[in-house]
């Protein structure tokens, strides 16, 4: 049988904030009276990580351990959670002990308020100025602006979501910061609430500005994708239209030129008109292809409220079914 919830935490090198994260998540969630299991990601970690986390495995069947066998990245170790929980609703945190466990019981209260997805925000935020929080807040306010999806704390790991929706999300490179804009697409309700924030006490932070580039490439695919998503013909038939115009003023200059210089033709120009022909034919071949790819996955998707019709009995406080 399913849990009602599952808790996933990518590691890297955090042997010694294993333990205390273990016993932290368990803490949190055992006076809730819900059925959990926790999934620890391991990262390829080059310390103690997957040792501690096998051994507190062994000790307790809840605990489940994954390991790469090299470092492939914060966005694939939980990617790879994801796809391993069975649980109802997802939990997902930093394994660095940054984020309080103890905040999990808010995440639950608004899911079984009907959202598909609650992000947390990071108020009182335990991190560097100059190379965490004014790079952090400079990349929400843009993602919310490029995405329309404005989450103050797009950084911050702890979230929650329906099995259902997050398991359709694909996620790779830093895609897990844009996570609510991927969601937003299919019509996913999402909430914020604020949550408390650590200071690191173990280890070194895995985080710096050389993430900045690969987050500005996913932002600008993710931009692609939101905005191409619903009416795709229409985006490749406006990109197409330039070309094509292109091609007519050619192709027109170059019939001007034939008949006044006695059959004189230009061939070069005649090429360029003939390539920006072609480029707005493909264009429009590849906005036709993207429309029926589109038409057809949304023909077999399972609308929202059928997948929250299928998490029967999550809502429902488990201390009022035993009551």
């Amino acid at each position: 049988m399913s849990p009602d919830l599952s808790v996933i935490a990518p590691l890297y090198n955090e042997e010694e904030s294993v333990g205390p994260l273990y016993r932290a998540i368990v803490g949190a969630l055992e006076p809730m009276g819900m059925s959990y299991e926790i999934l620890f990601v391991d990262d390829g970690s080059r310390d103690g990580t997957f040792g501690k986390a096998k051994e507190l495995a062994e000790m307790d069947a809840r605990l489940r351990v994954i390991r790469f066998r090299r470092n492939y990245g914060q966005t694939p170790a939980m990617a790879a959670g994801i796809d391993h929980a069975r649980g109802k609703v997802l939990i997902t945190m930093d394994g660095d002990l940054q984020n309080d466990p103890k905040d999990i019981p808010f995440f639950i209260d608004k899911i079984r308020e009907g959202f598909d997805i609650v992000c947390g925000i990071r108020e009182k935020r335990q991190d560097k100025l100059i190379t965490r929080k004014i790079p952090s807040k400079v990349a929400n306010w843009l993602i919310g602006k490029v995405t329309g999806v404005p989450i103050r704390d797009n950084g911050c790991s702890l979230k929650a979501y329906r099995s259902e929706v997050i398991k359709a999300i694909p996620l790779y490179s830093e895609m897990h910061r844009f996570i609510p804009a991927m969601a937003s697409i299919a019509g996913s309700r999402i909430a914020q609430i604020p949550v408390r924030h650590h200071a690191r006490k173990f280890g070194k932070s895995k985080y710096g500005l050389s993430r900045i580039y690969k987050v500005l490439l996913d932002l600008l695919m993710i931009k692609t994708v939101v905005s191409f998503s619903s009416r795709p013909m229409f985006w490749f038939g406006g990109m197409a239209s330039l070309p094509a115009f292109g091609s007519f003023l050619a192709f027109a200059y170059a019939i001007a030129w034939w008949k006044s210089n006695e059959g004189e033709s230009l061939v070069v120009l005649n090429g360029i008109a003939m390539l920006l022909g072609s480029l707005a034919v493909f264009l429009l071949f590849a906005g036709a292809l993207s429309e029926l790819v589109y038409k057809t996955g949304t023909l077999k998707m399972t609308t929202l409220a059928d997948l929250r019709a299928s998490l029967t009995g999550f809502d429902e406080d488990p201390r009022e079914r035993e009551g």
